[in-house]
């Protein structure tokens, strides 16, 4: 079955004074201030789409990596992934960067590899975000 998640922003103003809130609706977790500046400069306290997306995508990558190592009888014990979106005024996304680090008993470096590079390739956040350069670090602890 399939399901739909849901998130709303008000914004106030122009593009480069004015600011936003962006309400995540179906999970009922808060409200987070956006801005321009936040976006292109420094976040002071206030959060970006780039950084929405970065949340997104380790969290999905994530969850392929330990569902791939798992079906393939090597359940991780943690993996700590980190999601890096380069957001480039005037150009949009650049690139994202996923970086892993996986405590996965019984599976040797290469395999590990081969794990997360398939995650990389096959979570649905990778593939929405197809059109994007998306590289990879993965190491075991």
């Amino acid at each position: 079955m399939a399901t739909v998640r849901h998130a709303h922003t008000v914004w106030q103003g122009d593009l480069l004074k004015g600011s936003g809130v962006v309400t995540l609706d179906s999970s009922g977790l808060g409200s987070y201030d956006v801005s321009w500046p936040a976006r292109s400069e420094e976040p002071n306290g206030k959060t970006s789409p780039e950084e929405l997306i970065a949340a997104a995508h380790s969290s999905c990558f994530s969850m392929a990596l330990s569902h791939g190592l798992a079906g393939a009888g090597n359940p991780p014990t943690r993996l700590e992934t980190k999601a890096d979106v380069t957001f480039q005024p005037g150009e949009g996304i650049t690139g994202i960067h996923l970086t892993v680090e996986g405590e996965v008993p019984g599976l040797d470096e290469a395999g590990f590899q081969a794990a997360a590079e398939d995650a990389k390739k096959n979570c649905p956040v990778s593939q929405a975000l197809a059109g994007t350069t998306i590289t990879l670090t993965a190491k075991l602890a």
